[in-house]
């Protein structure tokens, strides 16, 4: 058996990369504020935000679905959203009949439409079933975003606008990719109640 790890040394060299990485996202800032806008966009269209992944990104896509249809800093009407890593009966006969690389893209071509966007999170920007589902949100029409770690992987090839965490290391990357899911529904949710009161002002002086 190897030594033992010093706790605290643990601690230290985790909380270190941390701050790294994140210090390093201010260079995707023109990128987030794009991701911003085309969801944006999108709501204010009435269309709706899908987003899918596995494992802690599964949770990071359905929390951050959640943000946007209760709320996340202010009260407004609840935005269409929706993860698609929730219905386990959908999840499992789609596994069982077609495979698991199928489990998103079914979803996306049932309950996907032209103007909508799909947001796909990968740790390694290689998984096969978030790669399938990216690919069949484009052929609809669809504007897609990917979440990757450094190399971008297949997402990085075929997705419209990438945000590439400068990590290899799985943790930081999900740390750094909550970070700008806040920050996205942050900006999104600013935006959407900046327009809702626009229509309310008109409404109330006509």
């Amino acid at each position: 058996m190897g030594a033992s790890l010093d706790p605290k040394a643990l601690f230290e060299q985790s909380v270190d990369e941390h701050l790294r990485i994140v210090n390093q996202l201010r260079e995707l800032q023109p990128l987030l504020e794009k991701t911003c806008a085309r969801m944006t966009s999108a709501l204010r269209a009435g269309k709706k935000i899908l987003w899918c992944g596995n494992g802690g990104s599964a949770a990071d896509s359905q929390h951050l679905a959640a943000e946007l249809v209760g709320r996340f800093r202010r009260e407004r009407r609840a935005l269409p959203s929706l993860a698609l890593s929730t219905n386990t009966s959908i999840l499992t006969a789609i596994g069982n009949d077609y495979g698991y690389d199928m489990v998103f893209r079914r979803q996306v071509e049932a309950l996907g439409a032209s103007g909508d966007v799909l947001i796909g999170l990968s740790t390694s920007g290689n998984s096969a079933n978030v790669c399938a589902a990216l690919e069949v949100a484009r052929e609809m029409g669809m504007f897609t975003i990917a979440l990757t770690g450094a190399d971008g992987g297949r997402c990085a090839e075929i997705s419209e606008l990438v945000l590439r965490i400068p990590s290899r290391d799985t943790a930081r990357i999900q740390e750094a990719h909550i970070l700008c899911g806040h920050i996205m529904c942050d900006q999104v949710e600013r935006e959407m109640c900046a327009s809702l009161e626009v229509v309310e002002k008109v409404t109330a002086s006509s």
